[in-house]
């Protein structure tokens, strides 16, 4: 019986593969459009896979009984970690004394609890990568969600390039046949993944959701892809707003706001997917759809899609509608591509409002591989229907518009996790033995987002309910907590071992400071003469993405949400500052302004440190690294147009975003937290740490290059910085 559980899931996989509708082949990124495949080809290449995997299998199994491949020599065999991003130790602590996290306090006192030691800088990305390869930033790569070409010093995404190339259907030795275009994808985080060295030993495991592992990389085991997937049109998350409410303005980022007028009882309302391949100027492909307001006014009758093949979608107030299928068509030939969305009525009266999600790709007909193998999401889909997909999937943007409410937030971002639920459960049910990982996002999409509630000074409540959400960060920690019960249920006390973690931990967003107006008014950040100029402090200031810089006349610049960049003579294209003694000075001299640089409102410091990291790291990618990070003391963080690069009049501002929790600051102020069945070895365990243990836990060497150390046992050394 256990054995052929063991091959459940790579049964149903191929399964999956081999039933499902032919997924489009390709995609490129923003405006760049698809490349299509006849399915016929596609369905060539499944068989042929197919009948190779069945006549190799007896093979395979012959060589893993010689050698011993898959043994597990350690004593645990099964390790499952579940990643609530964003839980706080303060208030996992707070809300385990008051009772809302009994099962966890159970885990605490069976095993241990603690704070767990985060990254530098604090962010998701940083932290998640260094959880999954053992080694800090200067030594995977990954800094930011953005980085800056020095080549152009525009934005470019940290974790991923993908670029136009050819690939080959079908390859035979060095014979390659259907040759098509295509995408290359490439993930920019170095290092390798524990689970991967696991792989190597033939030790199954599956991956759910763990952020920067966009695009998939193969290994042996399953991966579901998270934080940084694309939705369809190649961006982060770009929601859509279809409204009559002409005071509505279009939103600072994030979407589309759409005024609509009404005719009769309905309004006309496109749907803009991604470009059209087909033709030579940059054209979105739309799909149409009618959206009637029945007689009650608490209804809405969707109708999406050209006549003859259109879907009725009936829709209540406030409520979401299921996943829909929405599928593209280009211009000339045959081409289509389907992605998936969901849809909210804020209301019909005296206003209409109608909120869509971002279309995200089709996990179960994907135009770009989400998962390894590429059919684990079609598995996925069609055994748990339709799902999120989009790397930042709870739309944080659309809340921080204000194109929605604390509601519909809140619902979506349930409905998101009863999804990720249904995989972990698939996924304890179908892997028997190896590695478990599913990150959970809500516990941090909702910190973000309701963490004003917790302050009444919070500027961010002004002009906004301060009831309906105060218990919101409460109830999904019990959520959370009620999850652990039921996977703990699962598990064989003997054979399985549990840990709960997150990569960071919260605090309050209430001021934001712009390094780059910091930097203008102290002469390190000049301007071009013809930069626009504030009407009323007379100051120059700068748009987005630094495009009014004046390059050769300035020193330092900064982009993101922790980091200064020194403009380099031996990295940046119009780098003016000299490697060496000039260097060391002026990072020094910016050091000791900014320690003593207080906010005028309070007369408060406020950065705890500012870290060079040529201090901080040592790794073989520090040079591409911001030269600076901002420790901020709690309650400050780069405000939101110094993430983007512009350049205001003032240097301090109030956060009056939803968005009103952070953790961009100190990472000493933010540490994560660490859940285990069993105690560990140290008082000061570090995101680093988990690799090495789990390797240890399933008797695999820990590679040299690990800085991280393994949690039982003996302690040899504390985490290196």
């Amino acid at each position: 019986m256990k054995r052929s559980r063991r091959f459940l899931l790579p049964l149903a996989v191929l399964f999956a593969w081999l039933s499902a509708p032919d997924p489009a082949s390709a995609y490129i990124g923003p405006g760049a459009g698809f490349a299509f495949l006849s399915g016929g080809l596609v369905l060539i290449g499944s068989l042929f896979l197919a009948v190779g995997i069945l006549l190799i299998y007896p093979l395979k199994m012959l060589f893993r009984i010689a050698t011993g491949a898959g043994k597990i020599k350690g004593e645990t065999k099964r390790l499952v970690i579940i990643g609530f991003d964003g839980m706080d130790p303060r208030l996992a602590q707070r809300f385990m004394d008051e009772g809302r996290m009994p099962n966890m306090k159970a885990l605490a006192e069976e095993g241990s609890f603690s704070p767990l030691q985060t990254t530098y800088p604090s962010m998701s990305p940083v932290a998640w990568s260094s959880f999954s390869t053992g080694v800090d930033a200067s030594r995977h790569n990954i800094f930011d969600f953005i980085t800056r070409d020095p080549c152009t010093y525009m934005p470019i995404l940290s974790s991923t390039e993908i670029y136009s190339a050819e690939k080959a259907l079908i390859k035979i030795g060095k014979l390659e046949m259907f040759k098509r275009p295509s995408s290359a994808m490439k993930l920019l985080r170095k290092g390798t993944p524990w689970w991967k060295t696991l792989g190597d030993k033939k030790i199954f495991s599956n991956i759910i959701r763990v952020p920067i592992t966009f695009p998939p990389e193969e290994h042996h085991g399953v991966l579901l892809s998270g934080m940084c997937v694309p939705d369809l049109k190649g961006t982060q998350g770009s929601f859509t707003f279809w409204t009559s409410d002409e005071t509505l303005t279009g939103p600072d980022a994030g979407g589309d706001v759409l005024l609509v007028g009404k005719n009769g009882n309905a309004y006309r309302c496109p749907i803009t997917g991604p470009t059209d391949p087909s033709v030579a100027q940059a054209t979105p492909m739309r799909v149409p759809m009618k959206v009637e307001v029945l007689v009650d006014g608490e209804k809405l009758r969707l109708t999406i899609g050209a006549k003859g093949s259109e879907q009725i979608v009936n829709l209540g107030v406030k409520d979401y509608s299921d996943w829909i299928t929405l599928e593209f068509k280009a211009a000339k030939g045959r081409a289509k591509v389907t992605g998936i969305a969901r849809f909210y009525c804020m209301g019909t009266n005296p206003e209409f409002g109608l909120y869509m999600t971002p279309i995200q790709i089709d996990p179960s007909n994907p135009a770009m591989p989400i998962s390894h193998p590429t059919v684990y999401s079609i598995y996925l889909a069609k055994k748990h229907g339709p799902f999120s997909t989009l790397g930042l999937a709870e739309d944080t943007w659309a809340l921080n518009e204000r194109v929605i409410d604390e509601e519909a937030f809140w619902k979506q971002a349930l409905n998101i996790w009863e999804e990720r639920r249904k995989q972990l459960f698939d996924a304890l049910q179908t892997t028997p033995k190896g590695s478990i990982v599913c990150v959970f996002d809500g516990t941090d999409r909702v910190s973000h987002m309701f963490h004003r509630y917790l302050d009444e000074s919070h500027p961010a409540n002004e002009g906004k309910d301060t009831e309906w959400g105060k218990d919101k960060i409460a109830e999904i920690y019990s959520i959370a907590d009620s999850l652990v019960a039921d996977v703990r249920k699962k598990l064989n006390p003997k054979k399985d071992r549990l840990m709960i973690i997150s990569d960071h931990g919260f605090c309050q967003f209430k001021r934001g400071v712009n390094l780059n107006a910091w930097l203008r008014d102290n002469g390190y950040l000049v301007l071009k003469s013809d930069a626009p100029v504030d009407e009323e402090s007379g100051k120059q200031i700068s748009r987005d993405w630094l495009v009014d810089v004046d390059w050769h006349k300035t020193k330092a610049f900064a982009l993101g949400l922790t980091g200064m960049f020194i403009n380099r003579k031996a990295r940046e294209r119009d780098g003016i500052v000299e490697e060496g003694a000039e260097l060391t000075a002026l990072k020094d001299e910016i050091v000791g302004k900014l320690s003593a640089l207080k906010d005028p409102k309070n007369g408060e410091l406020i950065f705890k440190e500012v870290f060079d990291a040529d201090k901080i790291f040592t790794g073989p990618y520090v040079f591409q690294a911001p030269d600076l990070f901002m420790g901020y003391k709690r309650g400050y963080r780069n405000s939101w147009d110094c993430a983007t690069g512009s350049c205001p009049p003032e240097v301090f501002s109030d956060n009056t975003k939803s968005w009103s929790g952070d953790h961009c600051i100190d990472p000493r102020e933010v540490p994560g937290v660490i859940f285990s069945d069993r105690p560990v070895n140290t008082d000061t365990p570090n995101l680093m740490d988990l690799g090495p243990t789990a390797l240890q836990m399933f008797g695999v060497d820990v590679p040299k290059y690990m800085q991280g150390q393994p949690l039982f046992g003996e302690r040899k050394e504390e985490v290196k910085s």
